[in-house]
């Protein structure tokens, strides 16, 4: 049973969320502000986390960026009743994986949440496996999520792997950027189109150690990653 942290301080709110969730076979641990969530977080293990924006003693903000400088692959997914895009952005700029605006349809939730489950949970193929990728002078291991060579290694998150992981296996094409968004995000509104700006801009910083590989921008089509 995947064990979810959800950290939300709307008592009825997360009343509702958590019994759906635990009807759908999770086990979720509640946290009705940041600091409580922190500390259960450094504790216990959880296979994905849910996070409300706007939590006292600690912001969601700054839990999602403990979060992630404590654990680079666990998927964290934003629950935000703000509709400001900026928001939207810096939430993913600290390593959150995806975000949900309230109030958020349960049904997307949970789809959203056995996405993320079940790409993390990915089993390793017998014989060469498909999911490791030469990129340039680079490795790239879909399945540890993790971007080494040149004496570096980057770990992504699961959305920087997923686009990386798209582009490189159609490396030399032009990907266009409505495909990749309906392929990783399931939809190509402003918003998502703005994660995915954030997710290449990290993904090109990943890749500058080796100055042959380049992610280029399509002019009014989308994007080609060649090598």
């Amino acid at each position: 049973m995947a064990r979810i942290l959800y950290i939300e301080d709307d008592p009825n709110l997360a009343f509702a969320t958590k019994d759906n969730l635990e009807l759908s076979g999770f086990e979720v641990i509640h946290c009705a502000d940041g600091s409580e969530g922190w500390t259960r977080f450094q504790k216990e293990r959880f296979d994905l986390c849910l996070v409300d924006v706007m939590l006292p003693k600690t912001d969601g903000f700054t839990v999602a960026r403990k979060i992630r400088q404590a654990d680079e692959n666990v998927p964290i997914l934003f629950l935000t009743a703000r509709s400001l895009q900026e928001d939207k952005i810096n939430g993913l700029r600290l390593g959150a994986d995806d975000y949900l605006t309230k109030p958020f349809s349960m049904q997307e939730l949970i789809l959203k949440i056995e996405i993320f489950l079940r790409r993390s949970k990915r089993e390793e193929l017998p014989g060469k496996d498909p999911s490791i990728l030469r990129i340039g002078r680079l490795s790239f291991d879909f399945q540890k999520l993790s971007l080494t060579g040149h004496g570096v290694r980057h770990t992504l998150t699961f959305r920087e792997g997923e686009v990386l992981y798209y582009l490189a296996n159609r490396a030399n094409q032009v990907v266009r950027r409505e495909e990749l968004l309906k392929e990783i995000w399931g939809d190509d509104d402003y918003f998502m189109g703005r994660s995915l700006d954030v997710f290449l801009s990290r993904l090109r910083k990943y890749l500058s150690s080796d100055p042959d590989i380049r992610i280029e921008n399509v002019h009014g089509v989308g994007f080609r990653i060649s090598w």
